[in-house]
């Protein structure tokens, strides 16, 4: 059985325009226009906070490629993946507001599958980057010259993959017109299956949320492990204050945990909201409402973001003055005792 309009929307996992296509099925005029123009500002906002944000980090990163190093290539893209999801703001408030669709067939297959693209985007580059910081810990000598040739190739194999994944989404949907009280409505509608469309959300949390997320908990623990035993070794000759290269693990992990805090809830509501469908029956004000927060709460992901690159950045800089300074003062040694 084909999954009805109203619930296949809303459970849509591709584009936050999909909670909007629901609002106009379950909200109605009156009172709910304060609500519509309240999230509206909402959207606005971010979309206004993040773009700023997003570019300042490119310039900003451009600016001290010098010093950003390896955190360039990874900084550049999650900013660019940022600012894509941005994008797609300014067609979610005009779908509040007017309650219909005006971007076409094409509109809602680029639309729909333009989130799903830098969600995994963005959580794969933030797997590599967590991955290449493991490795230039643990066997540093090995990864250094490695790591350097092939960033741009695993960065580049990530939007591809990235882009796989959203093909499906991109495919499998096209644009179905409505005439109800002689009025015409336009509707982004998917053409899954329903259990298909089951399927398909389950491999997406666990190829965006779940796999990520066990992969990136397993080399923090390592690492955890690898400091507290180098901490307790040096404990009775050196100082044991947290160091850059800490610091920059630290920021890394700190966007990975507000990915995670942004796109966790997100998932897991596509995903109950999918499971428990059932079709022909329209959304209630509830279900809108909490679609809408989440949807909100993945977008606030992108604004946050450009604060904490600023801080990786920094951090960044500082490990890199540092290990300037350690390599001098070997040379100084060095020449010295020849």
């Amino acid at each position: 059985m084909e999954p009805s309009p109203c619930v296949a929307v809303l459970c849509h996992a591709g584009n936050a325009s999909a909670p909007a296509n629901a609002t106009m099925e379950a909200l109605g005029n009156g009172s709910d226009l304060l609500v519509t123009s309240f999230l509206s500002c909402i959207l606005a906002a971010m979309c206004l906070v993040g773009v700023v944000g997003n570019v300042y980090t490119l310039v900003v990163t451009n600016v001290s490629a010098r010093f950003t190093g390896s955190m360039y290539v990874y900084i550049v893209n999650l900013a660019l993946a940022d600012l894509l999801y941005l994008s797609t703001i300014p067609f979610v408030v005009c779908t509040y507001f007017t309650r219909d669709w005006y971007f076409g067939d094409l509109g809602c297959r680029i639309l729909f599958s333009l989130d799903l693209l830098t969600m995994h985007a963005s959580i794969f580059i933030l797997t590599i980057m967590s991955t290449e910081r493991y490795l230039a810990i643990v066997r540093p000598l090995d990864t250094l010259g490695r790591w350097r040739d092939c960033r741009r190739t695993l960065t580049c194999l990530a939007w591809l993959v990235s882009f796989l994944l959203s093909l499906p989404t991109m495919i499998l949907i096209d644009l179905r017109t409505s005439h109800r009280n002689g009025v015409t409505k336009r509707m982004c509608h998917p053409t899954w299956q329903m259990e298909t469309y089951r399927v398909y959300l389950t491999v997406l949390f666990h190829t965006c949320i779940l796999a990520p997320g066990l992969i990136i908990c397993c080399l923090y623990i390592k690492l955890a492990r690898t400091y507290w035993r180098s901490q307790t070794a040096l404990a009775s000759t050196k100082e044991t204050s947290r160091c850059p290269k800490q610091k920059v693990l630290y920021m890394i992990f700190s966007i990975v945990l507000a990915y995670w805090a942004c796109f966790a809830p997100f998932w897991l509501w596509q995903l109950f909201s999918v499971y428990r469908a059932e079709p022909g029956r329209p959304a209630s004000r509830t279900v809108v409402y909490i679609n809408l927060l989440v949807t909100c709460l993945a977008y606030s992901n992108s604004c946050i973001n450009p604060f904490l690159y600023a801080l990786l950045s920094e951090n960044y800089k500082e490990y890199v003055r540092s290990l300037i300074q350690e390599v001098s003062v070997y040379k100084v040694e060095l020449f010295g005792q020849a």
